[in-house]
């Protein structure tokens, strides 16, 4: 599993078989291959709508929409909740516009202990990219999907110090590549997945894990994206 689609998210249809379509999805332009009977249609006019207008995301760890049959649909932090449902009853908490960058933390720290898993972008299983790129996305910014992606993003950063909370920190391996992605906080700590969402200390160095006693990765460059 390369990243998830979440409730109300659109895409493109690139090629359609029998049981399995592959599409692009609008947001990070993620291609992969989805079952067709997860997906309902929806005419180029409500695409290009849905496309251009305001987003709106649940800002509520989970929540449900009723469809037109009084069927209750649960839906997760992050989803889309746009005009296009307009058919589907909704209550709940919505994040509609661009948020301050203070308010990236506090996104965060919802995901607080999610487990780790690969691809994953929800509350209840997610990875480095996909917890930065939701945490962004909820709040009004759009990221890529993978950490080296997401390095090619912003400006960069010298030190440590000149950081703020919710700018990003990334890591690579030993081979040089960047495959590790986490959100900068207050006063040198990094809120990142590694196992779980979870907060460790960041030095120029890397990310220090306090149960384990020491670094995990390696810090390779610091971007500040707004």
């Amino acid at each position: 599993m390369t990243t998830q689609l979440l409730f109300g998210e659109h895409f493109k249809i690139l090629e359609c078989r029998k049981e399995w379509s592959r599409i692009r999805v609008a947001f990070d332009k993620r291609e992969g291959w989805i079952l067709n009977r997860q997906m309902n249609f929806m005419t180029k006019e409500d695409y290009d709508l849905v496309q251009k207008g305001p987003q709106r995301y649940l800002a509520d760890l989970i929540s449900y929409v009723e469809s037109e049959n009084s069927m209750l649909i649960p839906i997760v932090l992050g989803s889309s909740v746009h005009k296009r449902n307009g058919h589907l009853k909704f209550e709940g908490a919505i994040a509609d516009s661009l948020q301050r960058k203070c308010d990236l933390i506090k996104t965060a720290l919802v995901y607080l202990n999610a487990p780790e898993l690969w691809g994953g972008k929800t509350p209840f299983g997610i990875d480095a990219a996909g917890f930065t790129q939701m945490v962004y996305k909820i709040n009004g910014f759009e990221l890529l999907r993978t950490p080296a992606e997401q390095a090619s993003q912003g400006s960069p950063l010298s030190f440590v110090e000149e950081s703020e909370a919710g700018d990003l920190a990334f890591f690579d391996n030993a081979a040089g590549t960047i495959d590790h992605v986490g959100i900068i906080m207050e006063d040198n700590y990094i809120i990142h997945v590694n196992g779980v969402v979870r907060i460790d200390r960041l030095n120029h160095t890397g990310i220090f894990n306090g149960d384990m006693r020491n670094y995990t990765h390696k810090l390779r460059v610091i971007k500040k994206i707004i």
